[in-house]
């Protein structure tokens, strides 16, 4: 950390999906909490100016009708989202003691080059052109280009206005799952194979296969409104 202005954090467990840890919240809090308080104070110790910590919108909660903003109280629900809200109340309390400048980011699902997780899955199964039980879902999602993500942290690290803030980031639109399915599918150049199946349908195999959380992500709604990074530092998505 010597010599450096500004320290960018982006390290996480992520994507545990069938976590066979015995208490996972333990094994979230040593990488995303503790760890991430350990480097925020040996940055502060070295005269590091500005941490930028890429949090998650799960910090707010697992989605809505109503769009996220900054001003809703958070609402953590599994191990990974409580431990990412806990490393930001212990880098806002690092901030009052040391001085050092935190910027807390908080984006939905990212996409673009290297995308891993439930989003590269979804690719593979419309490259392979399989029909998807998905065409009767009436959602709204955000998202956020990895390119749009890239540039927000750039505005963050040099803007002003951004010491001590909290922004939550997106495209600035919302997609259903149908519609994003279908534009994977243009983007691929393949058939969008949607079968109108009733969502409640879909609930249901959900709870006899076990998949409960899964089917949420697909049918549900998880949107942002972020207008403060918008408002404060002017920032637009270039992508």
């Amino acid at each position: 950390l010597s010599d450096c202005n500004a320290v960018v954090h982006l390290a996480a467990r992520v994507h545990v999906m069938e976590d066979i840890a015995s208490d996972p919240l333990t094994q979230y809090r040593q990488t995303n909490t503790d760890a991430t308080l350990n480097l925020a104070r040996k940055a502060a110790q070295a005269g590091v100016k500005r941490f930028v910590f890429l949090s998650s919108i799960k910090v707010n909660g697992e989605g809505r009708d109503a769009p996220y903003r900054e001003t809703d109280a958070p609402a953590p629900e599994d191990a990974y989202a409580i431990s990412k809200w806990e490393a930001e109340q212990g880098l806002a309390d690092i901030a009052r003691e040391t001085g050092l400048e935190v910027v807390i980011l908080r984006p939905p699902l990212v996409y673009g080059p290297g995308v891993k997780a439930n989003f590269l899955r979804l690719m593979q199964i419309v490259q392979k052109g399989w029909p998807l039980p998905l065409g009767a879902i009436h959602n709204r999602r955000s998202l956020l280009y990895l390119g749009n993500l890239v540039d927000a942290i750039r505005v963050c690290l040099e803007h002003p206005a951004a010491a001590g803030q909290t922004f939550l980031l997106d495209d600035g639109q919302t997609v259903s799952t149908p519609e994003l399915i279908r534009a994977v599918a243009d983007a691929l150049h393949r058939p969008a194979r949607l079968l109108p199946v009733p969502v409640a349908l879909l609930r249901l195999a959900g709870r006899m296969t076990g998949k409960s959380t899964a089917v949420a992500r697909l049918t549900g709604s998880l949107s942002v409104e972020g207008r403060a990074i918008r408002m404060r530092l002017g920032w637009v998505p270039p992508y």
